[in-house]
């Protein structure tokens, strides 16, 4: 039930974001087709006239998804800062989450068998056998200072 009411709570901004869109949400998620900025950081002509025509398209009604459709038929697919997420595009997506996990896999595996490696060793003492002869030597030393 909590999950639900989470979703919902989630979900009502984003519904009322592509419904209702703002010209700050679209800079953001828009280049600026003259100096290859994100367009909520440009201040050129070609900037405010880009935001003039978004500012129109907005006051027209048209939702987020139509928007970004309109600006992407006029200036093309790179005028959107995020990659595509369907297609051979999306590994833009998919690359960075499993190379995260990779790596937190391989952080694990290896703390595992070093703590494991560790456990080995400590659990009996190392038997290091001397030579005859230098473990004699070393008796009578022992005992030289026992005495």
């Amino acid at each position: 039930m909590v999950a639900v009411v989470a979703a919902l709570a989630v979900a009502g901004p984003a519904i009322a974001s592509e419904t209702h869109p703002t010209l700050p949400e679209i800079e953001g998620e828009v280049l600026c087709v003259s100096c290859d900025e994100p367009l909520d950081m440009s201040s050129g002509p070609l900037a405010d006239r880009e935001r003039a025509l978004i500012r129109g398209w907005i006051s027209q009604g048209y939702t987020k998804s139509q928007i970004e459709q309109k600006l992407v038929d006029q200036f093309g697919r790179r005028v959107l800062l995020s990659p595509p997420t369907s297609g051979f595009d999306a590994i833009a997506w998919v690359l960075p989450i499993a190379g995260g996990i990779a790596a937190a896999l391989v952080l694990a595996w290896g703390a595992w068998r070093w703590s494991r490696g560790r456990r080995e060793t400590a659990t009996g003492p190392a038997e290091a056998r001397l030579e005859p002869d230098l473990e004699r030597r070393l008796d009578e030393e022992l005992a030289r200072f026992d005495g």
